[in-house]
């Protein structure tokens, strides 16, 4: 069956109790007739890879856990194999409302008034019209810390610089597909720095998200103090990369596809 332009990408660990209700939302929205769906299985101990084989989607299935950075690059370099011109992230664990999908795939193809699609598109919480819930205020605070830092870096004002629903261009996908330009380990606010100071044309949409209603968060606890200031230490490294270094603007160059 030939592949269509569009890959939707969903990393699962051990989401046997969130992943049904993810396809069964997929599969009412009609998403399904705007792309492919790909399951990055990672390394899970419990019934994921059986709930995928049953509904026969395609899966990806790492025998070491990569976590959730390493599990999104593995469909990265899926989609360029698979010469997909787009890509659409979400969650595995139910908050990320596939209603999503068809609104972020055609900005994805939208052209601004000088012709030019975005090479990244953000499904955010921030944004007139969108559905959220409730955040913490630890999720609160390193929302705007990293706003007013991406901000102070480049000019952009990005509402909601941690959203993990995202569509990507093939430029950009192929960019984060190679070793050296995707950080597998907390790919978040850092990278989307990373995309604006090389020049990828980035926007956001409004989103329609859901609270996680069984498993538990990477960002449960006092986890998210100690990510803020791990990502401040990022995102310190790539301006120093790319501002100081001048390293990936060629490569950026290449990828003009």
């Amino acid at each position: 069956m030939e592949n269509k332009e569009l890959l939707i990408i969903i990393p699962a660990c051990n989401e046997a109790e969130n992943l049904p209700g993810v396809l069964d939302q997929l599969e009412r929205s009609g998403a399904l007739f705007l792309g492919d769906v790909l399951i990055i299985n990672d390394a899970s101990e419990d019934a994921t890879p059986e709930i995928v084989n049953l509904r026969h989607y395609r899966m990806v299935t790492n025998v070491f856990r990569l976590g959730y950075g390493g599990a999104i690059q593995v469909g990265y370099k899926y989609a360029v194999r698979g010469g997909y011109r787009y890509v659409i992230q979400m969650d595995g664990d139910g908050q990320h409302d596939a209603c999503n999908v068809p609104v972020i795939y055609q900005a994805l193809r939208r052209r601004d008034n000088l012709g030019i699609c975005p090479d990244i598109v953000l499904g955010t919480r921030y944004l007139k019209g969108s559905q959220s819930f409730p955040l913490s205020l630890a999720k609160r605070g390193a929302h705007r810390l990293f706003r007013f830092v991406i901000r102070l870096m480049t000019g952009y004002i990005i509402s909601d610089p941690t959203t993990g629903l995202q569509g990507l261009s093939r430029r950009a996908f192929s960019c984060y597909a190679e070793y050296d330009n995707f950080d597998i380990r907390y790919p978040d606010a850092n990278m989307l720095l990373q995309m604006v100071l090389l020049d990828f044309q980035v926007m956001e949409v409004p989103a329609v998200m859901h609270p996680r209603t069984a498993g538990k968060s990477i960002h449960s606890g006092l986890k998210p103090v100690w990510y803020m200031i791990r990502m401040l230490f990022s995102i310190l490294a790539v301006v120093f990369r790319i501002k100081l270094l001048k390293m990936g603007s060629k490569k950026a160059e290449t990828l003009k596809i």
